[in-house]
């Protein structure tokens, strides 16, 4: 197999590995180790002369105005004229008026609405310019119709900086088109350890070549300086998350990265390097924390290194309330994270007001200094002047007034051209690939005719994961594109997503097309890199195919590399296709070849990630991994691939949990509600229904939760449409522990809780006086208080469903299945305990 020759910082990075999941690492501090003075931007006297009279004019409210960021949803157009917000942002799955389906000229109204309200002088008496941000991360994700280009763990596959400047300006166009004007990418994080869900966000694990695709983004994003730099074509680019969220101990989200300060420099600092050298306006302060302080309160790292020592003169922006992670710090006031260097404050799930006010006292306290405050709104202004808002570069300058939608072929050509020379081959029996254009072929699994699947998370909706074929207008499945391809070749593709075969239909081979469902940041975090840990539906389709002596290509749809072991011993071929957005067609370009099986295009990827030969191993590069980063077949290569290991130790400690509930509705379980009979399926981040009202929001970390308002005697079920076995849990020693705030209950209402398994049974537990009212509380309750027989702990259906008798308003998060919490949990009683 061919690997393609690493960087010198590369080889640095895979040495250095073990020191990132150290806590046995040097804690010193010395500035010298960064580079120093890397913008590309010298003092302007006429800019810095037009911001001196600015400020002259500006009053402690309005500068506090500058430095506040809210939500979309929480605002309106009058707020913004009372107080003329310095930006404002849609955060994954948000709408004009809430409406996933707003069209391309309901984006551009608000935006215009917003930005003349921010220039209204009438009641806050400035006129100041706003900025909206946006998380286009792979394409204009928020707008139903954008083109959708691979994830950035695909676009590392390519190693092809001027294709990622190319879709930068793609998505900067579209993004303009919608009267945005502020993008929140690229992510350039440096991934140590793929259990992180936000993997697929990272270029990959070369640290050089995240420093040249930073450049190449930015520069195609807001255009190369001198030209047409910041044009109305163009859009603000933002490096992100300031520093090292790719590096945190197992993979965490917004948890801790412990590398020493020259790790830092060397492997997490290279993204930020390259973009700020192509004049990169924005950089995002991370959630995460470097050797255990909160990155949004680091003045170290945000002012003395990055402002100070790398001369970086743009704009820091906080990541979603992640201000309010900052030790003595809330959502609503936290005047440590801009006194540490943070410039603009993200507040959001309607936390802005409060905020506001607190800032401004602060301000007027003197807790934030005058010089500091001076200094942020300084950096926030130098950012719209250079953009030209005050000359002319409104949002509604970048539209094209005759377009109807902002995809367009040509978008959807460059975007196809980047899904196939992304796909990484790592097996090929017998040169089983490329398919002769005249075959026929079954095409199986739930990714083939799944748009929602290939996209994966920030599509559409922040989680990616309660989208259908209708969100995608113009999109094409990798089944369609397999189907139109052999089609035009004489040739016959099938679809059978469970392998069933059609009648009368003789294949000549299958092709598979399975993986990863969507995810998102915190959601995506996995414990064990193992695909289908514990229920591999998709090893079984493949072996039931091979049993019939069928050839099996598999396409493989993931946000990173996991342990699949079995799957390539099951597959005669096998294709990493990563998540390869909404132009399938990419994936037969290279699949399908000529009648004589030649190819029309050769498989070029290479692996951006190293292969994990182990479901504990932590994904990083060395001599333990699997494929090596930098690995990938070409047709011409030998594709044979010895049988792997199957039956490893480490396959088979337990899951210390079973997740039904942890940010999201754990897969295969649904949120269902049942009132007066009838069952509600809960979808989407806002629902209502029959007199039930549902609702994402933030408990802990960023929308976590869901609150509930149930009328009437009514039921909160997470359940599956099959059974579980939950027999390998001994109901003496396990607890269903969930967290819950009561808010609203009447004083004659009941509560329960209960399992529900096959053959309707039904074992509840009165709750009455057990829940605390009015605050958020985490309980557990042993399972052996249900009273299941062994039996019917093999066939749950329901392993917790809440009833209310009278109606109730409540909130819940964390509801898992596993080992006793201690004191971190109240147990709850139940009869004979």
């Amino acid at each position: 197999m061919k690997v393609w020759k690493l960087s010198a910082l590369a080889v640095l990075m895979t040495a250095g590995q073990a020191l990132a999941q150290s806590t046995n690492v040097d804690n010193s501090r010395d500035i010298e180790r960064w580079p120093a003075h890397i913008s590309p931007f010298k003092r302007d006297p006429v800019l810095e002369g037009r911001i001196d009279a600015m400020l002259a004019k500006m009053t402690a409210a309005q500068k506090v105005a500058q430095l506040i960021q809210p939500e979309i949803r929480d605002i309106t157009v009058e707020d913004m004229r009372r107080y003329g917000f310095g930006s404002f942002l849609n955060g994954g799955g948000s709408f004009p008026d809430g409406n996933r389906n707003a069209s391309l000229k309901d984006w551009r109204d608000l935006a215009e609405k917003l930005y003349r309200a921010g220039l209204d002088d009438s009641l806050d008496g400035a006129a100041i310019p706003p900025l909206w941000g946006t998380d286009a991360v792979h394409g204009h994700g928020n707008v139903v119709g954008a083109t959708l280009f691979p994830h950035n763990i695909a676009l590392g596959a390519t190693h092809d900086p001027q294709l990622v400047e190319q879709l930068a300006a793609l998505t900067a166009r579209e993004v303009r088109n919608s009267g945005i004007n502020w993008v929140f990418a690229p992510t350039v994080a440096l991934v140590s350890n793929t259990r992180w869900g936000r993997s697929y966000e990272s270029f990959g694990q070369d640290p050089n070549l995240i420093r040249r695709y930073a450049k190449a983004y930015v520069n195609g994003m807001q255009g190369e300086l001198g030209k047409g730099w910041l044009s109305s074509t163009h859009t603000l680019a933002t490096a992100k998350h300031f520093i090292g969220d790719g590096g945190t101990l197992g993979g965490e989200d917004q948890g801790d990265n412990p590398v020493s300060e020259a790790t830092l420099v060397a492997l997490h600092a290279q993204g930020y390097i390259g973009a700020i050298q192509a004049g990169v306006q924005t950089i995002m302060a991370s959630f995460s924390s470097w050797q255990g302080e909160k990155l949004h309160g680091d003045h170290y790292l945000l002012t003395e290194v990055l402002k100070d020592r790398m001369g970086f003169d743009g704009l820091v922006v906080g990541d979603w309330n992640g201000h309010g992670q900052v030790p003595g710090c809330s959502n609503e006031s936290c005047p440590a994270a801009i006194n540490a260097g943070v410039d603009i404050l993200m507040s959001a799930m309607g936390h802005w007001q409060p905020l506001y006010d607190n800032t401004l006292a602060q301000v007027q306290a003197g807790q934030i200094p005058q010089a500091r405050l001076d200094d942020a709104v300084r950096r926030i202004l130098r950012v719209k002047l250079r953009a030209g808002l005050f000359d002319g570069n409104t949002p509604m300058a970048g539209e094209d007034p005759k377009a109807k939608s902002v995809a367009s072929p040509a978008h959807r050509a460059l975007a196809r051209r980047a899904v196939r020379e992304s796909l990484v081959l790592l097996k090929n029996e017998g040169g089983l690939l490329p398919l002769a254009a005249n075959a026929k072929v079954l095409v199986v699994g739930d990714g083939a005719d799944n748009l929602a699947k290939q996209a994966g998370g920030w599509s559409v909706t922040w989680q990616g994961n309660d989208t259908t074929a209708a969100d995608f207008p113009g999109a094409t499945s990798i089944y369609a594109g397999l189907a139109s391809a052999l089609k035009a070749g004489g040739g016959e593709a099938r679809l059978s997503v469970d392998g069933a075969l059609p009648a009368g239909f003789k294949p000549d081979l299958v092709v598979a097309v399975y993986g990863e469902d969507p995810y998102a940041e915190g959601i995506g975090d996995i414990d064990n890199l193992e695909y289908q840990r514990g229920g591999k539906r998709d090893l079984a389709l493949l072996k039931g195919l091979k049993a019939q002596g069928f050839k099996v290509v598999s396409v493989f749809l993931s946000g990173r590399p996991l342990w699949v072991n079995p799957e390539l011993n099951a597959s005669d071929a096998f294709v990493a296709a990563w998540l390869p957005g909404t132009e399938g067609e990419g994936v037969a370009d290279v699949l399908v070849g000529t009648h004589d099986a030649k190819p029309r295009f050769d498989v070029t990827g290479r692996l951006p990630f190293a292969w994990p030969a182990d479901p504990a191993d932590q994904g990083s590069p060395g001599p333990k991994a699997l494929f090596a980063m930098g690995a990938g077949l070409s047709f011409e290569d030998d594709g044979h691939l010895a049988r792997l290991p199957e039956d490893l130790p480490s396959r088979h400690a337990p899951p210390a949990r079973l997740a039904l509930f942890d940010r999201i509705i754990k897969h295969p379980w649904q949120l269902v509600l049942v009132k007066g009979g009838k069952s509600y399926p809960v979808t989407g981040s806002v629902w209502q229904d029959g007199g039930l009202e549902v609702r994402n929001i933030d408990w802990r970390v960023q929308e976590d939760a869901r609150q509930f308002v149930l009328a009437g005697d009514s039921k909160i079920s997470i359940r599956t449409t099959f059974v579980e076995d939950l027999r390998r849990f001994d109901p003496a020693k396990t607890v269903l522990t969930f967290a819950a705030n009561l808010e609203t209950l009447p004083k004659d209402g009941e509560l329960a809780l209960a399992m529900i398994c096959q053959e309707n049974c039904t074992k509840a537990v009165s709750l009455q006086g057990q829940l605390h009212q009015g605050g958020w509380q985490r309980y557990q309750i042993p399972l052996s208080c249900f009273g299941l027989s062994a039996a019917q702990w093999g066939k749950v259906t329901s392993p917790f469903t809440l009833e209310v008798s009278k109606g109730a308003r409540l909130s819940l998060a964390d509801i898992t299945i596993g080992e006793p919490q201690g004191k971190e949990a109240k147990t709850l009683s139940c009869p004979g305990s």
